[in-house]
């Protein structure tokens, strides 16, 4: 019987890294992201943990580098679980690259994935409480659906109002808002495509959380913590228990819905003057 495999995008640090450490020991596990020498010492990490792991480079914003890494995968055993957390935030790219990064990459990994992927599979897609601030209007199911079907398109009319936007970095606000609002509703349509096959699907909305990226964006995104219930930061090991736990195969039932994990920021609005 070939082991099972659990494959995380973004797992060479923060959230990504710290659900790997509390994912089952039997498990092999896939780290991947851009920078080798990060996945590097992630690997030595979870090797000194117990882990057999393994560090794979992929952009996960073209589909090829998906598929080479879908195939790595694959042939380590049986894909069992894949948690989706690599992403950009509006500090660190524009609004194109967010997009492409953000929503096409999750296309990319759940489509691939769930190619190679049995009855009893998982596949977690995070996205982020901005999703939940951004108005629902802004965001159109009709573009959104254009993903599967036109990506030149796709990006055309999802970038229209933030290429309207002079201040840089709000319009890299908006356009991770929504990339991020896009990841919650293709883990929904995903969860009803794939159950057909057996396959999980649900996402995961992090509010800010205490690492490399939450801690850039700490300075524009910090009136978030003002409406959490303790008034802090989230820390990586607490997203990285969520996280594992949504992605355990055991949690069968929990499908096409959206973990709202945020220290209570969205709500805390009806609560905190």
């Amino acid at each position: 019987m070939s082991k099972t495999v659990c494959v995380i995008t973004g797992g060479g640090s923060g959230m990504g890294l710290a659900a790997a450490k509390y994912m089952p020991k039997d498990k092999i596990i896939v780290v991947t992201g851009r920078t080798l020498s990060k996945l590097e010492k992630a690997v030595c990490e979870l090797t000194e943990l117990g882990y057999e792991a393994h560090a794979k480079t992929c952009d996960t914003s073209d589909r090829n580098a998906v598929i080479e890494l879908a195939e790595f995968a694959a042939g380590l055993g049986t894909i069992k679980n894949v948690i989706h957390s690599a992403g950009l935030s509006p500090a660190m790219a524009k609004p194109e690259q967010l997009m492409r990064v953000n929503a096409l990459g999750t296309v990319y990994v759940n489509q691939e994935f769930s190619k190679r992927m049995p009855e009893g599979g998982v596949i977690v897609d995070i996205s982020s409480n901005s999703a939940y601030i951004l108005p629902d209007f802004l965001a159109n199911k009709k573009t959104f659906a254009l993903a599967d079907t036109d990506e030149a398109l796709f990006l055309k009319k999802s970038l229209k109002m933030s290429k309207m936007i002079k201040n840089e970095y709000k319009s890299s606000g908006l356009a991770y808002g929504l990339s991020k609002k896009f990841v919650i509703w293709y883990a929904a349509k995903c969860a009803f495509e794939y159950g057909k096959k057996g396959i999980r699907v649900c996402s995961l909305s992090p509010g800010l959380i205490a690492t490399d990226m939450g801690n850039l964006e700490a300075g524009e995104g910090g009136m978030l913590l003002k409406t959490t219930a303790e008034n802090r930061m989230g820390k990586p090991e607490e997203l990285g228990y969520a996280i594992a736990t949504v992605a355990d195969e055991r949690n069968g039932y929990l499908a096409g819905v959206d973990i709202l994990c945020d220290g209570g920021s969205v709500i805390g609005k009806n609560f905190i003057k």
